[in-house]
């Protein structure tokens, strides 16, 4: 039976810390908590199940933080989990079994992660697979019979187990302010971090989030090197905050930037959303209706669903449709029902 050691990064956890390390007791072969700056009971409630209690100074990286409490751990195995995460009694029992049958070729274990959308932030499922089990150290083979190359991808498997994801409140300020920190000390964010920081914006983010990122998302939708995917997300941030300023003509300039090479359903709810504050209710509808049918989000799910919808149903209200605005009605629920 293979070996694990649990590996967290904690700060100001004292609500939840006890209930995660009580559903991961007798799972673990060793625990390692690394404190990045509590003010709270945090460091003693953790005492009470390691003293492998190890302080890291936070420097607005989670990465650094991770691979320093990774850095500490001994077993064969590293689980990576957070402090707002529960593992209830069906998954440990289904823990214990992947315990005993790992297979020491697999280097990476993938988990469902649960409940996502409660206070979610970048999160457009309630539940997906996350690698959450890690081998320590790997072992590199040769493959192939013949012009022999080291395997460069991990072995994953994909378990059954799934993580329950309970946070008590949302954490959008926090992880937008540690995006702006990030660019205003002059990191370029990967094609994937500037996707995430666009998401979380779109899904989460308050005016003045959306305004305060507007400088960095118009620089890299202006770059030439700057590839068509992730200019898009970086318009769907544009064109939201220019109407929320009311600046129509930036609004209109990056939207019809978005619309000439295949529109996405978040530029299509933003022109829609202007039409519908202008009383211009048709030609609302017909961008609501390009959100919903005939484009793709990149971003939210919801504007390629019900928030177009709701908007078609509103736009038909106003017009005085009664029966089109019962029928998108009908199919915001039925959209609600069938992505919760």
């Amino acid at each position: 039976m293979v070996s694990i050691s649990l590996c967290m990064i904690v700060k100001d956890e004292e609500r939840v810390l006890k209930r995660c390390l009580d559903s991961l007791q007798g799972l673990m072969d060793e625990i390692i908590i690394v404190d990045t700056g509590s003010k709270d009971a945090t460091r003693e409630i953790a005492a009470r199940y390691t003293d492998k209690i190890y302080d890291f100074p936070w420097i607005q990286d989670f990465s650094a933080a991770r691979n320093f409490a990774f850095s500490k751990a001994s077993c064969d195995y590293i689980y990576s989990a957070d402090a707002d995460e529960v593992i209830d009694e069906e998954n440990r029992e289904r823990f214990k079994a992947l315990k005993e049958a790992l297979l020491p070729e697999i280097e990476i274990v993938q988990m469902y992660y649960g409940n996502q959308l409660s206070f979610g932030t970048v999160y457009n499922y309630d539940r997906e697979l996350r690698p959450k089990l890690f081998k320590r150290l790997r072992t590199f083979c040769w493959e192939e019979p013949v012009h022999e190359a080291v395997r460069l991808t991990p072995i994953i498997y994909d378990s059954d187990i799934e993580i329950l994801h309970m946070p008590e409140k949302s954490h959008a300020d926090r992880d937008l302010e540690t995006f702006r920190i990030q660019i205003s000390r002059g990191r370029t964010l990967s094609a994937r971090l500037s996707g995430l920081y666009a998401r979380e914006l779109f899904i989460s983010g308050e005016r003045e989030d959306l305004l305060k990122a507007e400088e960095y998302f118009t620089a890299l939708a202006e770059a030439e090197e700057t590839p068509l995917e992730q200019m898009k997300e970086a318009v769907c941030v544009i064109v939201r905050a220019a109407r929320l300023r009311k600046d129509y003509l930036k609004m209109y300039r990056y939207a019809l930037k978005d619309v000439a090479s295949q529109a996405v359903s978040e530029v299509c709810c933003e022109l829609g959303q202007y039409y519908l504050e202008e009383k211009s209710y048709e030609e609302a509808a017909v961008w609501f209706y390009n959100g919903a049918y005939e484009t793709q989000a990149v971003l939210d799910i919801r504007c390629g669903g019900v928030i177009p919808l709701k908007g078609m149903a509103e736009c038909y209200a106003a017009l005085g449709q009664q029966e089109l605005a019962r029928e998108y009605g009908d199919k915001v629920a039925q959209w609600r029902s069938e992505n919760p």
